[in-house]
């Protein structure tokens, strides 16, 4: 299943040009090119492919791609083997990249046509290449486009250890800092495909080394075993957070190999943090917040009036604070004068002071304990150190139906807690978010966390573990509903995309296209198959109460 286009180019093309009376040979190399290879020695400008993975899940890189008029092409001569490869290099597009191929009858026509003809310009070292929409959406940003390009990258080890450069395809943004992320977390800088297309009509450009094939690693594509994918089975959670904090100028942070206690004492100040959310309702955030005024009482009424580090706890030392992302902002460097030259290309102050990311980083970096309920917040999680807590509140399907009897509870990236084994997930008791966050469940989650981390939950934490109730309910449907499982996780052209846009709380509740009968739209039946005594069965096995409204 090769997606090309086949161009053969003959040798009477390129003998016409060679016979022309202003042709001359030349032996220059092309830019940045090393002068210890002669011409015709060895073929050192055709197109080479190393695949990785399944047709399905494939990453590959690719020697000398070229590229003109907005599109990859493949130079090859007769006879060179080109392997099978599908890849997917967009986690919303279902269907494989499209590569132009073009043939040579011989190395030596080859090599003219490259030389002497398009004169391409090189793109050096390694460049990894992304589709991605959305990304003014920084959880979208960063695990459906860089994070998911980045364990590609992981599959050709040791290149995800060294700078890169990022080829991105991504729509026009003026406020998209991500962008810059983007460009920091690689190292080598960031290429807009936009701009590449402009500045490739009728010109050349050749990749050193190019590596694409990540439309099946983003965190919306569903796996089996409810994971974020790689991030166990490559480690990839955990690297992609590391390189994260160095390429913006952290020392590592604490490593924590056996367990969450290590370099702690009993009576730390552990520091939790509750994260805004949309979902909060009025009433949800007065909860909250007499939630924290009570435990910091403790905390604070143990530190000011108990002078012996020996006195026994009743509870942990936890300070707790909420906090709004979008207001964290970087420390103002204003009153440090550095003036630019005329031949700056940036900031002369650019990798030296902190933007908004980098001060996100530095409160993600310390804390202990991350607490918020579904979205884009929980994305983040992915940053907490070694021995963490992420504990997530939950929020309420369908949209604002708060005690009502059609609501039931939604955890929404669970996923990202069971893909990050270094760290651990609570989650508040799914029978009854329904009634609204009540403070007496906040206080025994926050409480339990900070007592899960001083007495020592083992590392690395069983990803079925960091699951909630429904997360587990599904992985066992996926262990014994081989087809059902298949619908909702292969990512293939062929599939409904209706089933593949999986959530697993509808899918528990059998809501909207999961219901029995499916739903109407515009006159036309939408509903997916599975087994649904099956599925009932493992809903009471897990405790989940269900409103047959729903059903």
């Amino acid at each position: 299943m090769v997606k090309i286009k086949n161009i053969n180019i003959q040798t009477s093309y390129i003998s016409n040009i060679i016979n022309s009376p202003n042709f001359t040979i030349s032996t220059k190399p092309l830019i940045n090119e090393t002068n210890k290879y002669s011409l015709y020695s060895d073929k050192i400008l055709e197109t080479k492919i190393q695949c990785i993975g399944p047709l399905y899940n494939q990453s590959c890189l690719f020697k000398n791609l070229y590229y003109i008029d907005s599109t990859f092409t493949i130079l090859t001569v007769k006879g060179s083997y080109i392997p099978e490869y599908y890849i997917r290099t967009d986690a919303f597009n279902l269907w494989p990249i499209v590569l132009n191929k073009r043939e040579f009858d011989s190395y030596f026509h080859f090599e003219i046509f490259i030389r002497n003809i398009t004169n391409p310009r090189r793109i050096p070292y390694v460049t990894l290449y992304f589709g991605q929409p959305w990304h003014d959406n920084i959880g979208h940003a960063l695990f459906d486009g860089l994070y998911s390009a980045y364990v590609a990258l992981i599959r050709f080890s040791p290149r995800h250890l060294h700078p890169f450069r990022i080829l991105a395809g991504i729509d026009e943004c003026n406020g998209c800092w991500s962008e810059d992320v983007y460009s920091r977390f690689g190292g080598l800088g960031i290429i807009k495909q936009r701009v590449l297309n402009k500045l490739s009509n009728g010109r050349w450009f050749v990749f050193d080394e190019i590596i694409m094939g990540s439309g099946t690693f983003c965190q919306r594509c569903t796996q089996p075993n409810l994971q974020l994918p790689g991030g166990v089975e490559l480690n990839a959670s955990r690297l992609f957070r590391d390189r994260m904090y160095q390429q913006h100028g952290f020392i590592h942070p604490v490593i924590r190999q056996k367990s969450s206690s290590e370099y702690r004492t009993s009576h730390d100040l552990l520091q939790a943090y509750v994260i805004d959310n949309k979902r909060y309702t009025k009433n949800d955030r007065k909860e909250i917040n007499d939630a924290i005024n009570e435990i910091n009482n403790y905390t604070n009424f143990y530190i000011n009036t108990i002078k012996s580090n020996t006195s026994k706890l009743e509870w942990p030392l936890i300070h707790v604070s909420y906090l709004y992302y979008n207001q964290v902002k970087a420390q103002n460097m204003n009153l440090t004068q550095i003036n630019a030259t005329s031949s700056d290309s940036r900031s002369p102050t650019y990798e030296l002071i902190e933007n908004n990311f980098i001060a996100q980083l530095k409160i993600l970096r310390n804390m202990d304990i991350h607490i918020t309920g579904p979205g884009t917040g929980q994305m983040y999680q992915t940053f907490l150190s070694d021995g963490s807590v992420s504990i997530n509140l939950g929020g309420i399907r369908p949209w604002a139906s708060e005690n009502t009897p059609r609501a039931y509870t939604s955890y929404l990236e669970q996923h990202m807690t069971s893909g990050a084994p270094y760290i651990k997930g609570l989650y508040y008791p799914i029978n009854e978010r329904p009634k609204g966050i009540k403070k007496d469940e906040v206080i025994k989650l926050i409480r339990q966390a900070g007592q899960l981390i001083l007495q020592g939950f083992s590392l690395p934490v069983q990803p079925r573990e960091n699951l909630a109730a429904d997360g587990q309910l599904f992985v066992e449907m996926c262990e014994k509903d081989k087809e059902f499982c298949t619908s909702v996780t292969t990512r293939s052209p062929h599939k409904k995309f209706i089933c593949l846009e999986f959530w697993v709380e509808d899918f528990v509740h059998e809501y909207n296209q999961w219901k029995d009968g499916g739903y109407t739209d515009n006159g036309k039946n939408i509903s997916c198959s599975f087994n649904r005594s099956l599925l009932r069965q493992l809903r009471e096995k897990y405790g989940i109460k269900h409103n047959l409204e729903n059903s």
